[in-house]
């Protein structure tokens, strides 16, 4: 009789124990769900000092920001030299600024992470959507033509234009390899309706390219 009642109380104890631990689950599922929707790197220290709330009036204003974040990810030996903004056009003199990116692929050891697609995963998780057109109109600023990866993240990142300061020319020059980016790439681009700006404050951002490639790891080649 007493093997029986141990025998009982043994078969609740882990009933019991199974109802638990699926209660918790089911409790913590929504949770990791929304950390999975999340992106899955960190962006540099100094990107807590950018103003969110800056409302930006010129196209050179955003383009200084994007060529700010390639020289501050120099400076602070957080990546690579190049750098990205995604902003809210409002109205033509009225943006604000919705995420920025910079290169982090070698202290991330992520080959994707290049500033443009850095920029674009971050607007998409924070406005959750997988494509920008569907929250309003959206611009992306970088400080160097994309590459062939970024150029395909353009296309379906869902902006509606991109602006462009370096050339790939530039970065070529120090030692990238920009991969197959050719005129019918951005007329491809045009094509889709995405807008495309080439040549706007280049010295600037192919001075960063120049101070990186003096000591920097040029990490495609």
């Amino acid at each position: 009789m007493a093997d029986t009642m141990t025998q009982r109380n043994i078969a609740l104890l882990a009933a019991t124990s199974t109802i638990a631990l699926a209660s918790l689950a089911y409790t913590l599922l929504p949770r990791a769900r929304e950390r999975s929707r999340t992106h899955s790197f960190s962006l540099p220290s100094w990107e807590s000092k950018i103003d969110y709330e800056k409302v930006y009036r010129s196209d050179e204003e955003m383009m200084k920001l994007a060529i700010h974040c390639s020289r501050a990810n120099v400076v602070e030996g957080t990546g690579g030299p190049f750098g990205s903004a995604i902003f809210e056009r409002i109205s033509p003199g009225h943006a604000k600024l919705v995420s920025i990116g910079c290169n982090r692929v070698v202290p991330e050891n992520n080959s994707l992470l290049h500033g443009e697609t850095v920029a674009i995963q971050v607007a998409q998780s924070k406005l959750q959507c997988f494509s920008l057109r569907e929250k309003g109109n959206f611009e992306l600023f970088t400080s160097c033509e994309p590459c062939c990866m970024c150029l395909g993240a353009t296309l379906w990142s869902g902006v509606s234009r991109i602006v462009c300061a370096a050339t790939k020319a530039d970065a070529s020059k120090i030692g990238f390899d920009e991969g197959p980016v050719f005129d019918a790439s951005y007329k491809h681009l045009e094509g889709c309706g995405i807008e495309v700006v080439k040549g706007l404050l280049t010295e600037e951002g192919a001075e960063v390219l120049n101070m990186y490639g003096e000591k920097g790891v040029i990490y495609n080649r």
